[in-house]
């Protein structure tokens, strides 16, 4: 069974009295393992279809399935047991707690959702933070750190529970060459070590040649996605 199942998903928005489409009727299924990239211009529903996946938003009509749960119709406090225990996230923003240090800010996920001893959870933020190269900023804040690196530990939050999937929107944004290629073979050892799937909005094609699945988005809708890997698609 496909570890993502999205039926006839659409998503609206209301402003005013006008109803803006962001999301038309998208079925979709998504294996365990893979790496699947979404790839459109800006405002095609990327990042709308990355939040329904993750229990971070609901569809106006339709039903989504992850890890053969429907998710589409659980309530707020349910979402978010469910985001905490099965997914991890990469955003654009970084979404860094500006008061802890990068050690906690990896640490935060396992304290919330795992009973584990200090030890282990030491040793779990302390092998994540080795694979991003960020040990010996491990006592620094956010805010004493570039936005490369803050990258890098938001990667390493998300990984540090080791959880089913990983969501990322446009997760190499901020690195230069040779850190996203790193982060993507943390990523590929992931996958393969623990079955992990990864779902990414991109434009970058260091991400797009390392996918095993690529899907277009347009206007909302599922389009063949060679037109923007040719033409070389836009943020968003």
């Amino acid at each position: 069974m496909p570890l993502v199942q999205l039926q006839g998903i659409s998503k609206s928005y209301t402003m005013g009295e006008v109803e803006i489409p962001a999301l038309r009727d998208i079925t979709l299924d998504i294996d365990k393992g893979n790496l699947v990239t979404f790839v459109g211009p800006s405002g095609s529903g990327k990042t709308t279809l990355l939040n329904i996946i993750g229990c971070m938003d609901k569809p106006t009509t339709g039903a989504s399935y992850v890890d053969s749960t429907r998710t589409d119709t659980l309530n707020r406090k349910q979402a978010a047991q469910f985001r905490g225990e099965h997914l991890g996230f990469i955003f654009q923003s970084f979404n860094l707690i500006p008061v802890l240090s990068v050690f906690e800010n990896v640490e935060y996920p396992l304290i919330m959702i795992k009973k584990q001893s200090v030890a282990a959870r030491k040793e779990q933020v302390m092998r994540l933070l080795d694979a991003v190269g960020m040990t010996d900023q491990a006592d620094k804040r956010p805010d004493q750190i570039s936005g490369g690196q803050k990258q890098r530990v938001a990667v390493a939050r998300a990984l540090v529970t080791n959880p089913r999937m990983v969501l990322a929107d446009e997760p190499t944004a901020n690195l230069d060459k040779q850190t996203a290629l790193n982060i993507l073979k943390l990523m590929q050892d992931m996958r393969n070590e623990y079955g992990t799937t990864f779902i990414f909005s991109t434009h970058d094609p260091r991400i797009v040649e390392h996918a095993d699945v690529i899907h277009g988005i347009e206007d909302g809708r599922l389009v063949d996605h060679t037109a923007f890997l040719e033409g070389g698609a836009s943020n968003g």
